[in-house]
């Protein structure tokens, strides 16, 4: 079994630990159902970035509040600052143990941050922002 990077950001409305919740819990139920078979005990761990102007809560929480995910290592960070880039945003990198080629992984860019990656991007938008 290999260890594969699921990738995937959101557009988040407003910097409220509501929003901030809201937007994770969409991303994480996106990738899951997109990539069949992705089970909490197949997750080796899991990074969230949120960009700067996103202080008001911890993407990770809402994860642990997944049921079956409270056992899953996870870890918040911020994006560094570029000038010019695009703000509001929760990234994620879940490392999965699968079987399935790397190509075969289906990776989720929902709202404004489907203008990131478009070419990785296999499901259809979500309107968050």
């Amino acid at each position: 079994m290999t260890i594969r990077g699921v990738r995937g950001a959101i557009s988040v409305l407003e910097n409220t630990p509501e929003d901030i919740y809201a937007a994770t819990q969409d991303l994480l139920a996106e990738i899951v159902g997109a990539n069949s078979g992705l089970e909490p005990e197949d997750i080796a761990s899991i990074l969230f970035t949120t960009t700067p102007d996103l202080n008001a809560a911890f993407p990770a929480t809402t994860a642990r509040t997944i049921p079956g995910w409270e056992y899953v290592p996870l870890l918040c960070s911020q994006e560094i600052m570029v000038p010019g880039s695009m703000q509001s945003l929760i990234r994620v990198l879940l490392h999965w143990n699968t079987d399935l080629p790397q190509k075969e992984v289906q990776h989720v860019y929902l709202g404004d941050a489907a203008q990131l990656r478009p070419d990785l991007n296999h499901t259809l938008e979500k309107r968050h922002a």
